[in-house]
């Protein structure tokens, strides 16, 4: 791995935004007087690892309270500076966001677990006062990943564990495909890694069978939009180890994955996605079934693109996605990506959308305010966060995101909290169904209301699964005692 430096650092930070260079070189050399003496596993000086988290967020064009912070990020663990001390020396911002992300210690617990816990829930609550605070704690991991070969075994396998059921989630629902798929192949190859390395050189076997139709297809598809004026950009990419596992897992061939190679059609509007798809359709026929349109209908994580599967030469089953040069960078980066788009007001946004548009967000404001102990709050974030969510429609034809085993209970309380008072019946997929019935992805969902409060709303806690459901319930029954 490349050695990080500070000229590193404020080389890539000039490129997009040179007049912060002088507050993080400050924050860079507070840091490091802090931490002289100090050494990692790796025998390196422990500075080089704030200096890493800082570059992999200046490659994402991070804003500055968020590079010094990220600098600062264990000074408040393993130095006897205060947060008051960066709040005078920097700005309250900074110290609010390096405090976040600073385990729990002083604080008396029971047992290291509980210690573990409250960490894992402090991580988690940090989103709701501010998403950087994750975004810092995300490339924190990122590059202890990175290199975890400097500890022993029993912690690889630890740290590779919580990376897998904390970190990877959170990746995932605030988008940042880069960081994900990352972290989930690096857990992988300390979790498993005969099978890591198995798949490794399996896939890098077929990439090189599969090299000259590849290319065949780039320059032909490359050729045909050209010559229509569309401006391209075409990339191979490749299925990443983790993913191809899971399929494995599933008792699927690796002759059977379809994505596992394809090409990413990157183009400059909607209009020239739609366009470029009919034009390589004409070229290569498609297989139906394995078409997705994610511009019309997005993923919740705000991922855009058009995903069809064709023929290619010598009948290669080949992947292509389509999507515009924005679509690419927020599937990559995620929120993160507003730091490029709205520049000083990138937080703001990033907060604001995360309550708009981010069911997970809306979650964890729910079981907040269900006031639940430490381990609760980390169990329930596990159960409807950081498991695979379903989506179902309205009778209007509305997406409603939910958790796996979600029921039409769930669903109403979901709608709105009259809706959930006053359901007597439901229909899903035009079939009448019990209350307690679970849901499944794309199923249509239409519930049948009194003008009156149903009776039977109290008896509902216990068959509800969703922190918000639970909520609503709970307020109802309240109200009428």
């Amino acid at each position: 791995m490349k050695l990080v430096t500070i000229d590193d650092l404020i080389t890539q930070i000039r490129s997009y935004n040179a007049e912060e260079e002088e507050i993080v070189t400050k924050a860079y050399n507070y840091a490091c007087n802090l931490h002289s003496g100090q050494k990692r596993a790796s025998g390196e000086d422990y500075i080089s690892h704030p200096l890493n988290v800082a570059y992999i967020l200046a490659q994402m064009h991070a804003d500055r309270d968020t590079l010094c912070a990220a600098l600062l990020h264990d000074v408040l663990e393993d130095t006897l500076v205060s947060k008051e001390d960066i709040a005078r020396e920097f700005n309250p911002t900074i110290a609010d966001l390096v405090d976040g992300v600073t385990k729990t210690y002083k604080v008396s617990f029971f047992s290291k677990n509980s210690q573990n816990i409250a960490n894992q829930k402090k991580l988690i609550a940090g989103i709701i006062a501010d998403v950087r605070i994750i975004i810092i704690k995300l490339a924190d991991r990122l590059h202890n990943m990175r290199t975890l070969e400097f500890k022993n075994e029993a912690k690889q396998k630890e740290k590779a564990v919580e990376t897998l059921e904390i970190f990877v989630p959170l990746a995932n629902n605030l988008g940042t495909y880069g960081i994900k798929t990352e972290l989930e192949d690096l857990a992988l190859k300390y979790l498993k890694p005969n099978a890591y390395q198995k798949i490794a050189e399996q896939v890098a076997e077929i990439k090189n069978e599969s090299q000259e139709c590849l290319f065949e297809m780039l320059e032909t598809i490359k050729y045909i939009l050209t010559s229509e004026a569309i401006p391209v950009t075409i990339k191979l990419r490749t299925k990443h180890i983790y993913e191809i596992y899971k399929k494995l897992n599933q008792n699927h061939q690796l002759t059977d994955i379809h994505d596992l190679l394809g090409l990413k059609v990157l183009v400059d509007s909607i209009r020239e996605c739609y366009w470029s798809l009919g034009l390589i359709h004409h070229e290569y026929n498609p297989l139906n079934d394995r078409f997705k349109d994610y511009i019309a209908n997005p993923k919740t994580n705000m991922y855009q693109s058009l995903h069809t599967t064709v023929f290619g030469p010598k009948n290669h089953l080949v992947q292509v996605q389509i999507k515009t040069t924005d679509m690419d960078n927020i599937a990559t980066y995620g929120l993160t990506a507003y730091w490029d788009i709205n520049k000083g007001e990138a937080r703001n946004v990033m907060q604001e959308d995360l309550g708009r548009k981010f069911q997970f967000y809306k979650s964890l404001n729910e079981m907040k305010l269900l006031g639940l102990d430490d381990k609760a709050f980390v169990d329930e974030a596990k159960k409807e966060l950081f498991s695979k969510n379903i989506y179902v429609y309205t009778s209007k034809g509305d997406v409603i995101e939910l958790p796996v085993e979600s029921n039409v209970i769930d669903f109403a309380f979901r709608i709105h909290t009259e809706v959930g008072n006053k359901m007597i019946g439901a229909l899903v997929n035009g079939l009448e169904v019990p209350l307690t019935y679970v849901l499944k992805n794309n199923d249509r969902v239409f519930i049948l209301t009194a003008e009156v409060t149903n009776t039977e709303v109290n008896h509902w806690l216990d068959q509800a699964h969703t922190s918000h459901a639970k909520r609503k319930i709970k307020e109802g029954i309240n109200k009428t005692t």
